[in-house]
């Protein structure tokens, strides 16, 4: 195949999987809907005197493995597309924004799907579609560029090192934060009252702060690690390990607080909403570095090709 065909292939994998990753937010939509509207068989027990109404979710059961079915194979479509795209330009695919969302959004969904062989984080799986949907659609339609030859200051083996390293700690750092804000509308929604239906399923307050904090504390290392990656790279491209360059300064400022986040934790023994908010803030410096620097930022480090 010429390479192409390879960047062909790698637009119809990329557009497959996106179809795939829809299908799994329909289905997960279902599974959360019939949760409120119509469980199956409203069952009725008794207790002393008193009827006491449970659930029982077997019809959405079904709803869900298939949407973790197509959620699996909405990873392996998008994951032969980012390699087809390696394929046809001849390189490892990182070297403008719409490889480094379509990996992104990549390594976001392993993150989900290795977590949710150890977790019960099926209920995450359609906040998780979205996110995917949201990233991939801007990848195709905002972001897009043909593929091409890497710019010359990113020939470098410290590619392959750094931005995989930043990309998978983007990925579970994301997971985290979106566990994060889940806590924080169940908190909410706990402080008015009773959970509704269908969020008695989620896991208690208690469940969501510790994973979180096991997210942020398991991958802190490997972005303390693609931080110092980054630095020596700098030294060899440009014979400076540190400039202050604005993707090098936010990348600081998003170890600090993810530093301040675990700190927080460990010594303070901040734990709930305090620490959920503080996540959510160190979330909010790692996505404005991606964004907001990468395509409107000036600097060494621009290299979105918009």
């Amino acid at each position: 195949m010429t390479h192409s065909s390879w960047a062909y292939l790698s637009n119809y994998l990329v557009y497959s999987a996106m179809g795939v990753y829809t299908l799994a937010f329909f289905a997960h939509a279902y599974e959360t809907a019939w949760a409120v509207r119509a469980p199956q068989g409203e069952q009725v027990k008794t207790e002393g005197s008193l009827l006491v109404k449970t659930l029982d979710y077997q019809r959405t059961e079904r709803a869900g493995r298939i949407a973790t079915a197509f959620m699996i194979l909405g990873f392996l479509l998008l994951f032969a597309g980012v390699v087809a795209r390696g394929i046809s330009a001849g390189r490892v695919p990182w070297g403008n924004m719409y490889e480094f969302s379509i990996t992104g959004a990549l390594a976001f969904t392993g993150a989900y799907l290795v977590a949710l062989k150890k977790y019960d984080l099926r209920w995450l799986g359609l906040p998780v579609s979205i996110f995917v949907l949201l990233i991939l659609g801007t990848a195709i339609t905002v972001l897009y560029r043909p593929s091409a030859p890497l710019v010359p200051a990113l020939k470098s083996y410290w590619l392959v090192i750094h931005v995989s390293a930043a990309i998978i700690s983007g990925g579970v750092f994301l997971l985290a934060n979106t566990i994060a804000a889940a806590y924080l509308y169940l908190d909410s929604m706990e402080q008015r009252g009773e959970r509704s239906a269908w969020a008695k399923r989620l896991p208690s307050l208690e469940v969501l702060d510790q994973l979180s904090y096991r997210l942020v504390a398991f991958v802190f290392p490997l972005w303390t690690f693609a931080v110092m990656a980054g630095a020596i790279w700098a030294e060899h491209a440009w014979g400076r390990y540190w400039g202050w360059d604005p993707k090098e300064t936010w990348a600081f400022i998003t170890w600090v607080a993810y530093a301040a986040y675990l700190h927080a934790r460990v010594t303070v023994g901040w734990r709930g909403r305090k620490a959920a908010w503080l996540c959510l803030f160190a979330g909010s410096t790692f996505l404005f570095n991606y964004v907001y620097i990468n395509i409107w930022g000036t600097g060494r480090h621009t290299y979105s090709g918009l």
